[in-house]
């Protein structure tokens, strides 16, 4: 299926590995020219060498208030356009609420969501031209709370209404806004966790991935690609009709309407 996607331009945050690696190579393999942006130049150097298409690194902490707007300033000054914004970026620490100082809650904030914020701002009036696309990267953790991940699931939270918010906007704009949450993904952070169930219950990663995702009520853990793919529909023409949608990609994990 062509998504219609060759020759368009397009920022990917957090892209130096697990899903937003998977976002940018397949963007790329659909004809996007693409800036990479994430804090670890050696990566991103490496990922720019691989894809088939050109691409622009942007080393930088998107925790910076002057951070996004110099992306997207950057981009538009590379390939003179901008048509698909990905907001990806952005880890938020687990643990007992009690035990989560204030550091950890603006930490949280100032990147997945502050950074995420602050790149819409600042790309809109270039995907306005474009009739472009944002996609945001959240997390089911928005959609349904848990005690250990109260920093995370109010940080997604407020990401999607804000999705909501610029999708309602969007409509007169002409910007389409949507939303993905990746439930249990199998990315570094992941395998860590399921690295430490091992060996906390004596038995092998495989079996400990299996135990893991039977406690979800899921068939398996998701792989990058697969949010990956979604997001490459998502910011096409092909998806046009889509505004505000927030599309659950869990295997199943979410229950609630």
């Amino acid at each position: 299926m062509d998504l219609q996607l060759a020759g368009k331009v397009g920022i990917v945050t957090g892209t130096s590995r697990g899903i937003g690696r998977a976002i940018a190579e397949t963007l790329a393999a659909e004809g996007m020219a693409l800036t990479l942006a994430a804090r670890s130049r050696d990566k991103l150097d490496e990922l720019a060498a691989a894809l088939p298409t050109p691409a622009l690194v942007q080393a930088v902490d998107l925790r910076e208030p002057d951070a996004p707007t110099h992306v997207v300033a950057a981009t538009v000054a590379q390939f003179g356009r901008l048509d698909v914004l990905v907001n990806n970026a952005g880890a938020t620490k687990r643990g007992d609420f009690l035990a989560l100082p204030d550091a950890d809650w603006e930490d949280g904030f100032a990147l997945k969501f502050y950074g995420a914020m602050r790149l819409c701002r600042a790309a809109w009036p270039h995907l306005q031209a474009h009739r472009g696309a944002i996609v945001n990267i959240v997390g089911i953790g928005g959609r349904t709370g848990s005690a250990e991940f109260t920093i995370g699931g109010a940080v997604n939270a407020a990401l999607l209404n804000l999705t909501k918010a610029l999708a309602d906007r969007g409509v007169q704009d002409g910007v389409r806004v949507n939303a993905i949450n990746p439930g249990s993904i199998a990315t570094d952070r992941l395998q860590g966790r399921i690295r430490t169930f091992a060996a906390a219950h004596g038995v092998d990663p495989d079996t400990a991935a299996g135990q893991m995702a039977q406690a979800l009520k899921i068939p398996r853990f998701g792989e990058p690609a697969e949010i990956a793919r979604a997001v490459a529909f998502l910011a096409s023409p092909l998806a046009s009709y889509c505004q505000g949608v927030v599309l659950d990609v869990d295997g199943g994990q979410t229950r609630t309407l």
